[in-house]
């Protein structure tokens, strides 16, 4: 295994939930810090990286930290739990799940419990909601459950981990976003290992609380004020079995990054990206966002009076679930992709569109 797999298996399998995403950052942080001239984080734990720190133009490429997790909301007196939502988790896939809870001084087991078939009324089958998912960590009272450590606001996520799927996926827990995560530490290193000179300040930003409202790139923009940003997420896979392509577009996995045009999307930043693939035959699909990207690409757009912001996003099949799939091919091509456009960029381009 390669030093770039274990960075990736390291940290995809590492817990980094929205608002705890710390020990995460720290794994992605080490990484890079080979490759960059400088490095700070903010007071909520966005990481950052530089590349020729000053420099007066500068390029954010950026993705971000967080998975989407549950809270601890409310013990039974039985010795159940019941959760809260941290981000956009998804209570039908709950029951049977392990979990991890974690406590301040230790990590509890627990399994989202749920009734046998044997028992349920076919009649009025009851589905998963949010009232009815619960947790059994083994405890028979309220009391043994605090005893463990577990209290109302521990953060909860799935126990799961990184899987390779014959050979041309990765299929796993939280490729939204740390594949972004990836991408961008993987970009750092091409530049800082093929000896790419760079005529602007290049700043590597893994940003944290994006599944919450775009939260951390909010606040990393205002203190980095970027010319450009560049943003790396995941969009959906259409091909998958209940997807409907006239409502979320034709994006498929494994056919190249997908371009988004939106209002937030700088056009002329996009057209530079879409020659920089071209110019290198390197492949790439195009969506469209209505009103807004849903992304760290709106949170640097309309930052700072303004920031010409473009969005290049893995095709992703199954996300917000345990096993968010995506193409080995693609995240390369991602890659790929970022470093041509950031060798074609010329800081003295004019990005107004109306002189």
């Amino acid at each position: 295994m390669t030093n770039q797999e274990k960075f990736l298996y390291t940290y995809l399998n590492n817990a980094s939930p929205t608002g705890f995403e710390a020990s995460g950052q720290q794994i992605w942080l080490d990484y890079i810090k080979p490759f960059v001239d400088h490095y700070f984080t903010d007071n909520y734990g966005t990481a950052v990286g530089v590349i020729n720190p000053d420099a007066a133009f500068k390029v954010v490429i950026e993705a971000h930290a967080d998975e989407i997790s549950w809270f601890v909301n409310y013990i039974t007196e039985d010795g159940y739990i019941y959760v809260a939502r941290n981000g956009g988790s998804e209570h039908m896939i709950a029951p049977s799940m392990r979990v991890n809870i974690h406590t301040d001084e230790k990590i509890i087991k627990g399994v989202f419990g749920w009734p046998a078939i044997h028992v349920r009324d076919k009649g009025k089958e009851e589905a998963p909601k949010m009232d009815n998912i619960f947790i059994d960590v083994g405890a028979r009272s309220k009391q043994l459950v605090e005893e463990m450590g577990i209290y109302v606001g521990c953060v909860v996520t799935f126990q799961d981990e990184l899987l390779d799927l014959n050979g041309h996926f990765y299929s796993g827990r939280a490729l939204d976003n740390r594949i972004g995560g990836y991408m961008i530490a993987e970009v750092a290193r091409k530049i800082h290992e093929n000896g790419i000179q760079l005529p602007f300040g290049l700043y590597i930003v893994n940003s944290v609380q994006e599944e919450i409202g775009l939260r951390g790139a909010e606040m990393i923009a205002s203190r980095i004020k970027p010319n450009v940003a560049i943003i790396t997420d995941v969009c959906h896979d259409t091909t998958a079995p209940m997807y409907s392509k006239i409502v979320s577009g034709d994006q498929v996995a494994g056919n190249g990054p997908v371009l988004t045009y939106g209002a937030s999307v700088h056009r002329k930043l996009l057209d530079l990206i879409v020659s920089s693939a071209q110019k290198r035959e390197l492949p790439f699909q195009r969506a469209a966002a209505s009103r807004t990207t849903g992304t760290d690409t709106d949170a640097f757009a309309y930052s700072n009076e303004g920031v010409p912001s473009a969005l290049i996003s893995l095709a992703l099949k199954y996300m917000h679930t345990t096993v968010e799939t995506a193409s080995k091919k693609d995240i390369q091509s991602v890659i790929e992709l970022m470093t041509a456009f950031l060798e074609d960029l010329d800081p003295d381009y004019n990005f107004k569109y109306v002189e």
